[in-house]
């Protein structure tokens, strides 16, 4: 049976790696085109191109999946089965339609809620306590597809996107590695989805970054936690970005005072920047000035101009 697996960061990467562990015949890898990464905007592989050439599999990278060239190039590696794990693109029908025993998805959420390209990073930013990884079929809507299996993940209230991307993609492996006996023997019963439950997880924007002081101390402190470590939060400081990497769960920082406007700079020390926020304080740990590197509240208040009753915009 030939696989071609597709997928593009680390999330998908367990999920190859146990494939070729088991065995199976990966024919191809699809992923991404490299990106620059960085300040000097070095062309980076993919996680997953790289672990593809690490195990020796070819490797191709579409602009555009569904441009004919793209298609007729994915059809000579014969798949029978895709497997896919977060790798960015809808798949034309024509790719669903290729291989014998159909296309199919590691989601990281609990469909039918979260469909979509961030369903990790918006379950943590909306506050959920549980998640989880849905094995599918795929479809040509978005995570529109029968629903194989499904397992749950609680999420800590420590957790951040970074440690829940790496939970579920450990857990969708094994799920994977569970389901595909019997998916390759014809044995499973998929389940359709309820349309009328489902939830969309867009991919987040600039604007999903910018932090509000008038929100809850807890929808601050979760938004923060769900774009960790991808981008951070931001507010301004002296119209500059000022990026928030950490801060404590709330309930361990100060109680502040009503008088004070949100986004209010309440206490500034080595254990934290307590800001004001709509309904008391959120003391900030891991902060990354403009033209700077991030820093722990401790480097920040030894050398900042910042002081009491700045206020964060």
């Amino acid at each position: 049976m030939n696989i071609v697996f597709m997928g593009t960061p680390a999330f998908a990467v367990p999920s190859l790696d146990m494939l070729v562990a088991e065995g199976y015949n990966i024919t191809a890898v699809v992923t991404q085109p490299d990106r620059p990464q960085g300040r000097k905007k070095v062309l980076t592989p993919t996680p997953v191109k790289e672990a593809a050439l690490r195990h020796g599999i070819p490797v191709l990278q579409p602009q555009r999946l569904r441009s004919p060239e793209a298609i007729a190039e994915l059809s000579k590696y014969e798949p029978d089965m895709i497997v896919t794990a977060a790798y960015g693109q809808i798949l034309p029908k024509a790719v669903l339609d290729m291989p014998l025993l159909g296309c199919l998805n590691v989601h990281g959420s609990l469909l039918p809620k979260y469909r979509g390209g961030a369903p990790i990073q918006r379950c943590i930013i909306n506050g959920e306590k549980v998640t989880g990884i849905t094995l599918m079929y795929m479809a040509e809507g978005l995570d529109t597809g029968d629903m194989i299996a499904r397992v749950e993940v609680p999420i800590q209230d420590d957790d951040t996107a970074g440690t829940m991307f790496e939970k579920l993609s450990i857990v969708g492996a094994s799920l994977l590695k569970e389901q595909l006996p019997s998916l390759t023997g014809g044995k499973v019963q998929a389940v359709p989805q309820n349309d009328e439950e489902a939830t969309y997880a867009p991919n987040l924007s600039r604007e999903d970054e910018k932090m509000d002081w008038t929100r809850t101390s807890r929808e601050i402190y979760n938004q923060i936690r769900g774009l960790v470590p991808f981008s951070g939060g931001f507010t301004l400081w002296n119209d500059e970005v000022f990026k928030v990497w950490a801060a404590a769960a709330p309930g361990n920082g100060s109680t502040a005072s009503g008088e004070a406007i949100s986004g209010t700079v309440l206490d500034l020390s080595e254990n934290g920047i307590v800001v004001k926020t709509g309904d008391g304080s959120l003391t900030l740990l891991s902060v990354q000035p403009s033209g700077k590197k991030a820093m722990d509240a401790a480097q920040f208040s030894r050398g900042t101009s910042m002081t009491l009753g700045t206020v964060l915009t």
